[in-house]
């Protein structure tokens, strides 16, 4: 009997559902607001649309500070060409930003030589979130036909997720990062929610939406320690040997 009752029930609900969506009419679920914003696509993918901030456009570097003392960074520009200046040291954005939308284009050196982590050896931090390498790292290496460990080759998020796949383009040949970058919240220092990165490397998705472990730790396990809100973007001046790699072409859209 109890068993007849609960599908007497269930199948009244499913009657009374039928003939709601009976009754129902097309613009009982049309959404009118809000409007989104109109924004204006570039020309190509690669190409800014009309609502980025433009962080590099082949012309100077004034979006840009020395990490370790807060200078102009002093990077190479020459021809449309962001160039790393190893001996200057890491450079960050002035402007700190939460989630977004971000495009770089990177490529290393035709002659470039060395082998495994000592070739091509670069970061974009996602979130700098203090001096040196503190922070997010999307790894940036020369990963076409070079053999190291898989949660440090390009389009790694640096010893915490191997890529997906492994488009990187040969050398002397530009490689194309999109990265959707969710930043953390905290409730004091604890963490809320996670960080979470989406990267499509040459158009090939590397990483899916994956929830992040904490800061990039080089030794030992990441972890979220303290809490931190908008933050700059940060790029590498590795301290490998091999010949200094270059960037174009760098924008972001806050979301």
């Amino acid at each position: 009997m109890k068993h007849q009752l609960i599908l007497t029930a269930l199948l009244s609900a499913g009657f009374l559902a039928a003939n709601a969506q009976q009754g129902a009419k097309p613009e009982d679920t049309e959404k009118w607001e809000p409007v989104p914003k109109v924004v204006t696509a570039g020309k190509t993918t690669s190409d800014a649309p009309s609502d980025a901030i433009v962080l590099f456009d082949g012309k100077n570097l004034d979006e840009w500070v020395d990490v370790a003392s807060g200078a102009p960074a002093k990077w190479d520009v020459k021809d449309d060409v962001l160039t790393v200046n190893k001996a200057t040291g890491n450079i960050e954005t002035k402007r700190k930003f939460g989630s977004y939308q971000l495009h770089i284009e990177w490529k290393v050196p035709a002659n470039i030589t060395g082998t495994g982590q000592g070739r091509g050896n670069s970061g974009v931090f996602l979130a700098s979130i203090g001096k040196g390498d503190l922070g997010y790292e999307l790894q940036v290496l020369d990963s076409y036909n070079n053999k190291t460990y898989v949660n440090g080759m390009a389009g790694s998020i640096y010893k915490q997720f191997i890529p997906l796949a492994n488009p990187t383009k040969a050398p002397g040949v530009w490689n194309v990062y999109d990265v959707i970058w969710t930043a953390p919240t905290f409730d004091g220092d604890k963490v809320k929610t996670p960080a979470r990165v989406t990267v499509l490397f040459n158009g090939v998705l590397v990483e899916n939406n994956i929830e992040l472990l904490g800061p990039t730790q080089y030794i030992g396990a990441p972890g979220y320690r303290a809490a931190h809100g908008p933050s700059p973007i940060k790029l590498q001046a590795h301290g490998d040997k091999s010949e200094p790699l270059s960037f174009r072409n760098i924008w972001v859209r806050e979301l």
